[in-house]
């Protein structure tokens, strides 16, 4: 579920050639506040899926919605009870 939703937001990303140490610079338009740059365009894509992590668990820990992407959903997993 998580693999597929990263995916699916690497493939809205929209990359662009800065100028800067860091040449590449991308971003998922449909996610507020997610981008990320690197050297090369693959270093910037990896720095991207990082940053797309992250930025999941920090909505899953506060509640918050995460937008679906296409038919690419998140939702938060119920605790389940610990039998013993």
């Amino acid at each position: 579920m998580i693999t597929e939703y990263i995916n699916a937001a690497l493939q809205r990303a929209k990359f662009e050639i800065i100028d800067d140490e860091e040449s590449y610079y991308g971003e998922v338009p449909e996610l507020k506040g997610v981008w990320a740059t690197g050297k090369t365009l693959e270093e910037c894509r990896q720095n991207l899926a990082e940053v797309i992590d992250g930025w999941l668990v920090v909505r899953l820990k506060r509640g918050l919605p995460i937008p679906p992407l296409g038919k690419h959903r998140v939702r938060e997993l119920k605790r389940l009870p610990i039998s013993g």
